[in-house]
Formats: structure tokens, sequence, C-alpha cells
């Protein structure tokens, strides 16, 4: 069917999504809808289209963090049936976020060749199958090899979730469609130990991985029913070692996406450090019992969730290159304030509380600008772009955070140091890195387009 309408200067006819000036008329191609009400390709043009695409990426986003934190509560019982420490058990946890890193790498080149559903459905099976052998696993050796291929397969949910962001949405919008995401992901922590803990009472251990199997097969759905392509196929990437170490040397290579990657990854370091920590804080120091300490875990990560939608609020009105550095500055002062704080051991329960609340709703408005300023320059290679930028975030943070057992001696004042120098950290990279962007490319929240790549 063709639509036209006359303007003063324009056509506009359809089908399929691309708008074409030519002279006098432009062309608008409309979507063609395809099975079970999905979309045939990227493009969203209504308010409803575009919330379901942001719900089902909130659901990809969200595979990971909640195998993590729905794991948790069981580690007493797998510890019982096999006969060793908690401890050991936690070498799951450890090989968890190592898959985690892994698999970005490798998922980054292949969404690009292959186009983003295809590895999806690949990296989703992997997860349900691994899951199923961790309800199986005897030994506590078999459940740490599993539970690194559950991570390489469920890791490719993130990384095409957040190149998918720029596959479907404007530059202008990617800040604030992170920060809905971000929302999303924030009821992980809520929710998921909870829930986790709830399962391993009533139906024991191996029903957690039951339940994240079958999390895994309803989100294979929806991506398998409703989710549009969002990038073609590019035969021309190469899966050859040489020419993806090239491509990423390529991205690293680009000043913005360095400068806000790096400096990113070193301020998101204060929430791992922050889930680290905060045990031996709260439960050591200052005696609280696990369920209060549970209550201020919910009502921290309240902090990091506001932050993320306050910083919806504020795209309205600022760039996302000016909200990204204010917060950074609010997180270097408040840290070295509370450094001094805590070195002069002036902070109570409820003034620690505070301090974290704050540093961890900076967090919120830093980690979606992060992403969507360093995503900003590319239009090709967003996959490869996205892996890293993920593996980068995760390894810096997880680094940092293992220097808490490193470090900690069952005093606040190591772990708040930790935190003042991640975030130091960041705020040097991102001094010196403003120096070799060109400004033209700070393009989120701009009335121009995408960086050429």
């Amino acid at each position: 069917m063709k639509l036209k309408v006359h303007f003063t200067h324009f056509k506009f006819r359809t089908p399929n999504v691309e708008l074409k000036a030519l002279r006098n008329t432009t062309t608008l191609k409309v979507p063609k809808r395809g099975f079970r009400g999905a979309l045939s390709d990227a493009s969203i043009n209504t308010m409803r289209e575009k919330r379901l695409i942001i719900w089902i990426l909130g659901a990809l986003a969200t595979v990971t963090p909640f195998a993590i934190d729905f794991y948790l509560p069981a580690f007493s019982q797998i510890a019982r049936d096999f006969n060793t420490s908690a401890s050991t058990v936690s070498l799951s946890v450890s090989s968890y976020f190592i898959g985690m890193a892994i698999g970005q790498i490798l998922y980054g080149p292949l969404l690009d060749r292959f186009g983003r559903k295809r590895p999806l459905y690949v990296g989703l099976v992997v997860f349900i199958i691994a899951s199923a052998g961790c309800m199986l696993s005897e030994t506590v050796q078999m459940m740490v090899v599993l539970r690194f291929l559950q991570a390489l397969g469920g890791s490719v949910a993130w990384v095409a979730a957040v190149a998918m962001v720029r596959d479907f949405f404007p530059v202008q919008e990617s800040a604030k469609v992170f920060s809905l995401l971000i929302l999303i992901i924030g009821l992980s922590p809520l929710l998921a130990p909870t829930l986790g803990g709830f399962v391993v009472t009533l139906w024991g251990w191996q029903a957690v991985f039951i339940v994240l199997g079958s999390i895994a097969l309803f989100v294979l759905i929806l991506v398998l029913s409703f989710l549009p392509e969002g990038h073609r196929p590019d035969p021309t990437v190469s899966l050859k070692p040489k020419p993806i170490i090239l491509t990423f040397i390529n991205v690293i290579r680009n000043p913005q996406f360095a400068t806000y990657t790096f400096s990113g990854a070193f301020a998101f370091a204060t929430l791992f450090i922050y889930v680290a920590g905060s045990p031996v804080i709260f439960m050591e120091m200052y005696n609280v019992s696990p369920q209060v300490y549970g209550g201020i875990f919910a009502l921290l990560s309240v902090g990091f969730i506001g932050g993320s939608q306050l910083n919806i609020l504020l795209t309205r009105s600022y760039k996302s290159e000016h909200i990204f550095r204010v917060a950074l500055i609010c997180q270097v002062i408040t840290s070295f304030v509370f450094l001094i704080c805590v070195s002069n051991a002036w902070l109570g329960l409820y003034s620690t509380i505070g301090m974290f609340f704050i540093c961890l709703t900076c967090v919120g408005l830093i980690n979606p600008n992060a992403n969507a300023l360093a995503l900003a320059p590319f239009v090709r290679n967003i996959g490869s772009a996205s892996a890293l930028l993920g593996c980068t975030q995760i390894g810096v943070a997880a680094l940092a955070s293992s220097g808490v057992g490193v470090f900690n001696s069952g005093d606040i004042v190591p772990i708040i140091g930790l935190l003042t120098a991640t975030t130091s950290v960041a705020f040097i990279i991102l001094f010196i890195g403003l120096r070799s962007i060109d400004k033209s490319a700070l393009t989120v929240n701009s009335n121009t387009g995408p960086a050429p790549h």
C-alpha cells in the first residue's frame, strides 16, 4: 500500500523504514509486521512498540545479574551437600564473572557478523543447558565449570541488549533508554536474593537452576516472537583472530570511546566495592542482623536505581556529557569526605548508609551516560564496541572489588580508601581524555546524528 502526503516541499511514500530526501520527494518506508506481531526490521514507530522493545531488552539485560543474585542464598545448602565450605562454593561466582568477561568479547564480532538474534538463540540455549547441568552437579568442581559455561552463554544477553539500544533508538534517546534498563536491572538485587532464599527453603538448591533455566527459556521465546532483528548480518565482518583484534584496537583508539569507557568503568567500580565490602561494614562492624542487612542492601539499591531514573529527567534539559561530568565530580568529593570521616571515626550506622546512598546515586547517574557516550561515535561495529565496553566495565570493577579481600582486615577505612582511589582514577581519565575528544563527536542529546566511524 502506498501513502502520499503532500507538503510544500516534500512527498512521503511507503513501505519499509528509511527517510530519503530526494529534492522534493521524501520516501518513508513503513515496517511490515512479522511473526506474531514482531516488527520485521529495526524500526519502531509508536510509543507502544518502544515500550515493548525496552521491556524485552530489559529482560535480556536481567538474565546475568539475576543468575548471580538469585543463586547466593543457595551457598550453605550446596556447601553442605558437597561436603565443602561456602568459600569454596564462592569460586563458582568467580568463574561466572570470568565467563561474563570472556563471553562479551566473543559475542561482539558474532553480533556484528550474524545479526543480533542468531547469537542470542545460541547463547540462551547454552545458558539453559548449563543451568540443567548445574542442577545435576555432583561435585563443587563440576559446579564451578558449569557456572563458567552458564555465564559464557548468558553474557550474550547483555552485549546484545546494549548494542540494540543503538540499533533501535537514536543517539539522543540512548542515555534515557539505558536509564530505563538500569531500572529494570535494579529489580534484581531487590528481589532475587529474597526469591532465591524462598526457592531454596521450599525446594532445595537444585530448584534455583530450574528457575534460572525457565527464565532464560521465557526470554528466548520473547526474542523469537517479538524482537526485531535490529542489525542485519554483515558478512564483511571477519571472525578470524587478527581482524577481530584489529577491530577492537580500532574501537578503543576512538578517543570518546576510550575516555568514557574507562572513566565510567572506574566510577562503576564503586558499586562492586560496596557489594563486596558491605557485609563486613554492616554485619561485622555495626553488628546488624542478616535481616537488617538485607533491608539496608535494598535501601541502597534504591539509591542506584533512583539515580538512573533521575537521569531520565535531567537528559531532557542537559547533555549527557554534562551530567556525567557533574555526577563524577560529586562522586569524587563525596568519596573524599567519606574517607576523611571514617578515618576519624566520625560516622555512625545511619550516616554511613547516607554516604553510601550518595555514592551509589552518583553511579546511577554516571553509568547510563557513560554507556551512551562511549557508543555514540559508532555506526558500524556496535556489537564489538558494546562487547568491549561491557568487558572493560566488569573487568575493572571486579578487579577493584577484589581489593576488598586483599586489603581489608575487618575495617571500613581500606574499603572507603579503595572506593576513593577508583573514583579519583575515573576523574583523572576524564580530565585527560576530554582534551583529545573532538567536540563534534559528542552527539548524545545534540541535534546531530552519530559520528561516522
